[in-house]
């Protein structure tokens, strides 16, 4: 009997190893990365976090809307580990309050504004100075709220530029994300819209009547970073983001990649 103890000892003891290792490998196991990004990256994200699940991680859990709204909730320390902006300035606004890992940011993508009606209220435009846009449709013309939500600040910048705003300043309807901006003349809601050129390609009941010229407003940039503290993995989903594969959906569905 006292020459099977050590024997009965060394088992115990594997089994009280192998029991905590065990439990270690639970708390440690791959979380879910929870990103925040903005409304028009809907479709690319949903396709890229599923291929990110197929290569054996649990899927991302994705948020999406306005950037302005998102990039608050990041500042007031909602949970989130990788934000996505559609523009520099909310990326900028949760820097300053020193939310983000500032080594990990990168521009990631661009996008095109372009003018759009109902496809049953289709009408023409020249989009330079001088085209009278205001008398060219009848309704309201929706966008991103003017100033706030991105969308409706390049908005802004093209109306201006184009000297058109003063004329529609009084039929432009702002809304919380460029998603419902398109719904909005995807209804008939609105005579014509302001969106990305990636919104308006998602939808069969809306016609690109015209591109805003590039030199009309800011370049469209989506900057991408982790926020602070977090999930380990993130840092990994992140550079998923940046790769090669990942840039041949983001192309496939409209944005621009520069190079790199």
């Amino acid at each position: 009997m006292a020459a099977r103890m050590p024997a009965l000892l060394r088992r115990l003891a594997l089994l009280a190893l192998c029991t905590l290792l065990g439990g270690t490998a639970t708390v440690q196991a791959e979380e879910p990365v929870r990103v925040f990004a903005a409304a028009s990256l809907t479709n690319a994200l949903e396709e890229l976090a599923t291929q990110w699940q197929a290569a054996g991680h649990p899927r991302p859990v994705l948020a999406f809307g306005a950037s302005s709204t998102l990039a608050k909730q990041v500042q007031a320390g909602a949970p989130a580990d990788v934000f996505a902006s559609a523009d520099r300035k909310w990326m900028d606004y949760v820097a300053t309050a020193d939310r983000i890992d500032a080594a990990s940011r990168v521009d990631l993508l661009g996008n095109t504004l372009v003018l759009i009606a109902p496809r049953d209220r289709a009408f023409k435009a020249r989009m330079h100075a001088g085209f009278d846009l205001a008398g060219a449709f009848r309704g309201k013309l929706c966008t991103g709220e003017p100033g706030v939500v991105p969308v409706g600040i390049y908005a802004k910048e093209s109306l201006q530029a184009l000297a058109w705003w003063d004329a529609l300043d009084g039929r432009i309807v702002g809304t919380d994300d460029v998603r419902t901006a398109l719904a909005f003349v995807e209804r008939g809601e609105c005579g014509a819209g302001i969106v990305y050129a990636t919104d308006a390609r998602i939808s069969d009941k809306v016609r690109v009547i015209g591109t805003f010229p590039a030199d009309s407003h800011a370049p469209i940039v989506y900057p991408f970073a982790l926020v602070k503290r977090a999930r380990p993995q993130s840092r990994a989903f992140l550079q998923f983001l940046r790769s090669a594969a990942a840039a041949r959906v983001f192309r496939r569905h409209g944005f621009s990649v520069p190079p790199r």
